[in-house]
């Protein structure tokens, strides 16, 4: 398949500090077509995604900031879409948010309104010059993706560490938009406890967490295998890598292979 992209997810900082955003940006920058940045992932509180988005576009990246409706108000909303404009900042993937680690969901938005929100932005006069947001959404592999979220400009298939049920999912679901599948690395036999604990609906594949617990490697290769397949499926965009602390494996894994 011509033209499959790879957007490699980084881990944001959670103190004032992007050294280490800037090493995760050089290192993966060989194999990344673009970066996606959570926001607030896990419910902790990390440096603005859409900050951490302008500081990849100012070394040369392409960016991919997340905003999730967990943490807003509409206003709080329009205020990001104003710094993300100002910033250059113009691809989103909108999300729910993860339950955070304290206190309940005060939001008043959902991603659906989020949608329509930055979409009626771009006609505001104070958004004058601006071109129009890209705007992203996820679609969970045990549902058909919903009309709603089909009038977004690419999807984020979930995280799965079975090619067939990607491939399902995505014969089920033949949208025209780029779709692009979820993979990540698994980087320890805890992490995927960790996984199936909060993610009920990710499948692990008992087999691959025992070779993972031998050999923390194996994690690596099991993804980049998963990443390669893909791509030779002719099914996807391209994908979504979530290397986890694992990156600068990864990049040395795939450089030579993509």
């Amino acid at each position: 398949m011509t033209g499959f992209r790879l957007i490699c997810e980084i881990e944001p900082p959670t103190r004032p500090d992007l050294k280490h955003v800037r090493h995760q940006i050089g290192v993966l920058t060989p194999i990344a077509e673009s970066f996606l940045i959570p926001d607030n992932h896990i419910g902790r509180a990390t440096v603005s995604s859409i900050a951490v988005a302008h500081e990849v576009e100012s070394m040369g990246g392409r960016s991919v900031a997340c905003v999730n409706s967990r943490d807003r108000n509409l206003l709080g909303f329009r205020r990001d879409l104003l710094t993300a404009a100002a910033y250059g900042v113009d691809q989103f993937l909108f999300v729910h948010g993860d339950k955070p680690t304290a206190g309940d969901r005060t939001s008043e938005l959902t991603v659906r309104a989020m949608i329509d929100e930055a979409r009626a932005a771009t006609e505001d006069r104070a958004f004058a010059g601006v071109a129009p947001f890209r705007l992203g959404v996820t679609a969970g592999l045990t549902r058909r993706l919903p009309v709603w979220k089909r009038t977004a400009d690419f999807a984020f298939a979930q995280v799965s560490y079975s090619l067939d049920a990607l491939l399902r999912w995505r014969d089920a679901n033949p949208v025209d938009m780029p779709v692009y599948a979820g993979v990540m690395v698994l980087a320890s036999a805890t992490m995927a406890e960790r996984l199936r604990a909060s993610i009920p609906d990710i499948e692990i594949p008992g087999a691959l967490v025992e070779r993972v617990r031998a050999d923390p490697d194996a994690g690596v290769d099991a993804a980049c295998e998963q990443v390669l397949a893909l791509r030779d499926s002719g099914a996807f965009a391209g994908v979504h890598l979530v290397p986890v602390s694992r990156y600068r494996q990864v990049a040395a894994r795939l450089e030579g292979a993509l």
